[in-house]
């Protein structure tokens, strides 16, 4: 007589699934603090030009956006095929550069409103025309700290 026992049938025991909703609700919660929220939807072609000497913002809160180029190909047919100035998610003219600077800079602390950046994200065949009238709206609010977003690259591939 043996002592131990041999087990017949070989049937695995079942799966515990008591922890699959903690698993779920650590999964959502990554996602929920990993996630970015897009700012703004682009209703511009914003094909950035490049250059080689660039550097890299450090607060993007402390950064607010001007886009301008040709409208997208979705909205050709509504604004035709211009070159128009974006603010916010709406098409805006160059005379409402000055209220946006201002809006912009009334929502934003106390002590980052000196320290604002105004980011030109300006399409590479867009005439310079253009951004010299936003320059001049930018002037008037004193808004004089302005960057311009382009890619890393050499600065001959502008040239066609």
């Amino acid at each position: 007589m043996s002592k131990f026992k041999k087990k017949k049938g070989g049937d695995l025991p079942a799966i515990s699934t008591a922890s699959l909703p903690d698993i779920v609700f650590m999964l959502l919660f990554f996602f929920m603090v990993a996630t970015v929220m897009r700012d703004s939807t682009l209703m511009v072609k914003n094909q950035l030009p490049v250059a080689d000497q660039i550097q890299k913002l450090d607060k993007k809160d402390r950064v607010m956006y001007i886009y301008a180029g040709a409208p997208s190909s979705r909205y050709v047919d509504k604004y035709g095929a211009l070159p128009r100035i974006q603010l916010n998610d709406k098409f805006a003219t160059v005379s409402e550069v000055g209220a946006f600077v201002l809006a912009e800079r009334a929502s934003k602390r106390e002590e980052l409103q000196n320290v604002l950046t105004t980011a030109l994200k300006v399409d590479g065949e867009t005439k310079m025309g253009l951004i010299t009238d936003i320059k001049q709206e930018l002037r008037k609010v004193n808004a004089l700290k302005i960057n311009y977003t382009t890619r890393v690259g050499a600065y001959s591939q502008n040239i066609d």
